[in-house]
């Protein structure tokens, strides 16, 4: 109820964008029906056998998700296996460290002309801007998170006789999996801003792409509907992921109320 309580703001922004943009009557600013509109004609109109989306839905959004969601899942695998190592090392960490604060204060972007020799245009250039920009806040995170766990419980391993590595998944990632699940929304949404940077250079397909097109197209409604596509996908993977954060999480939640 709470949540739906707080919905009538949305409609009430768009109804005055609306108001306002007509009054205007700028064709840079269309309204929001007309967005819409565009939004409908470029990517949901296809048949209901193929949950409405057209040709260029399929062959533009899928590619661009499978990039984002491809590159975060490779960064959240190096970055927690990483980090969680490190985390239990003190001296290990004190060495990384100055290489780790010098590649995150690297704007991702810059890197893009590096990738494109290294790697040409296509997917691994796509995946090594993503993985290298989102891979920061899973690794800090996930060495914070290990580094805090109580020595209590890794103390209490040791006395019933578990080797390091289960010590590691049975009490090191668990205690640190509230960090480490703040650093994967984290970089949840800059995969999804890194994906459109990579495709807006040298790519044939994928939203970037057809941001690109609408752009020099003039065609000022495909622009505006791609800005609000990638806004919309970003809101739905942040809502999947807070939804899969508190299933897998409930333990911490429970704790915390009983504390």
């Amino acid at each position: 109820m709470k949540v739906l309580s707080r919905l009538w703001f949305v409609p009430a922004v768009i109804v005055v964008w609306e108001i306002v943009t007509r009054m205007i009557g700028d064709t840079d600013f269309p309204p929001p029906s007309a967005i819409v509109l565009r939004m409908q004609e470029m990517w949901f109109s296809g048949p209901a056998s193929r949950l409405f989306l057209t040709d260029d839905a399929i062959a533009n959004i899928v590619p661009s998700l499978q990039r984002m969601f491809g590159g975060w899942l490779l960064a959240a695998v190096i970055g927690i296996t990483v980090g969680v190592v490190l985390g239990r090392s003190r001296v290990a960490a004190d060495y990384f460290d100055p290489l780790f604060e010098f590649g995150r204060a690297i704007p991702p972007p810059l890197l893009l002309p590096l990738f494109l020799v290294l790697f040409h245009a296509g997917l691994q250039m796509h995946l090594a801007t993503i993985v290298f920009g989102v891979i920061w806040p899973v690794l800090l995170n996930s060495i914070d998170g290990a580094r805090a766990v109580d020595r209590t419980y890794t103390e209490t391993g040791v006395v019933f006789g578990l080797s390091r590595a289960q010590r590691l998944r049975v009490i090191v990632i668990p205690a640190a999996s509230p960090k480490i699940f703040a650093g994967l929304r984290l970089s949840l949404s800059l995969a999804l801003i890194l994906m459109v940077i990579s495709e807006l250079f040298g790519s044939t397909d994928g939203i970037g792409y057809q941001l690109l097109q609408a752009q020099r197209g003039f065609d000022t409604p495909a622009v505006w509907a791609t800005i609000a596509l990638l806004g919309l996908l970003g809101y739905l993977a942040n809502a999947l992921f807070v939804l899969m954060e508190h299933r897998v999480l409930v333990w911490h939640r429970q704790a915390g109320r009983t504390m």
